[in-house]
């Protein structure tokens, strides 16, 4: 009796075109027509070349050194089917849509039932490398888009001549903390500005652990010889601070954005004028 690596590469080896043929043809039904035809050809057309150059240099184990390629190939399918919307399972699906291609030929040789188990072992092996595949990929993609939401909600605003202001909402990390120092350093650097003004009117609350992050990021702002301003000090958020016993030193404190841009344009020799309403005015 052969083996099951000799089974498997002469039924794939014997038409791959046939292979290929109905490997699509299995496929399409679970992709729900997400994917075109064309790219359905091409995708199942270059695995399965890796498929049978694999099979020529090992065995069956997928994770064999022979199987660098098969590896690779569906490492990329998986992210970019995760990048698209697409479920593990669909992805899944179109690997083990090989198994219902490859049946249908098994029963024109000479050992149907010991090659339709090889072929079940080998196809579910791909199915679960590619499954495992997907998931890094998917962590990959959410780590991206959360990097990503991050970069969005930590703008760094400019409101005037030497000022820039950095508008947090929501809650504030050591994560999110660094991205605020790089964003605000680098702002400091390209517009050479000497005040910065971090409001966090939008941060739902303030404890020991955020108040350091604050104080972190003013510190990395002061060593660039730019002076900070904390705004948004709801009468909440104040009195949480009183009671946490947080101390913010010499750092200005103002209740509303507003009022931190006048005290910085004040510091920076801009004399605010409040027009009236009026004859005579």
């Amino acid at each position: 009796m052969a083996d099951e690596g000799q089974l498997i590469r002469d039924l794939v080896r014997g038409d791959p075109d046939q292979v290929r043929t109905l490997w699509v043809r299995a496929a399409a039904p679970a992709l729900q027509g997400r994917v075109a035809q064309p790219e359905l050809e091409r995708s199942c057309g270059e695995l399965l070349a890796a498929f049978i150059d694999a099979l020529d240099r090992s065995e069956v184990d997928v994770r064999s050194d022979g199987y660098a390629g098969v590896r690779a190939l569906l490492g990329e399918l998986s992210r970019d089917r995760a990048r698209r919307g697409f479920t593990p399972t669909e992805t899944a699906s179109a690997i083990f849509a090989l198994k219902e291609a490859l049946f249908g030929l098994a029963g024109t040789t000479g050992q149907a039932q010991e090659t339709v188990i090889a072929i079940s072992r080998w196809v579910d092996a791909l199915g679960l490398l590619t499954f495992e595949s997907y998931s890094r990929a998917r962590e990959e993609v959410i780590a991206e888009q959360a990097e990503q939401l991050l970069e969005l909600t930590t703008p760094v605003v400019k409101l005037w001549d030497g000022v820039l202001a950095v508008p947090l909402i929501g809650t504030l990390d050591s994560a999110r903390t660094q991205i605020v120092m790089e964003k605000l350093l680098q702002a400091l650097v390209d517009t050479g500005s000497e005040h910065a003004i971090i409001d966090i009117t939008g941060v739902p609350a303030v404890d020991t652990e955020v108040a350091q992050h604050l104080l972190k990021t003013v510190v990395a702002a002061r060593l660039m010889g730019a002076e900070c301003t904390i705004s948004g000090i709801r009468p909440q958020i104040a009195q949480t601070i009183v009671a946490l016993g947080i101390e913010f030193g010499d750092i200005p404190t103002k209740a509303t954005l507003a009022d931190a841009l006048l005290h910085a344009l004040r510091n920076s020799g801009v004399e605010v004028v409040r027009r009236g309403r009026g004859k005579g005015l």
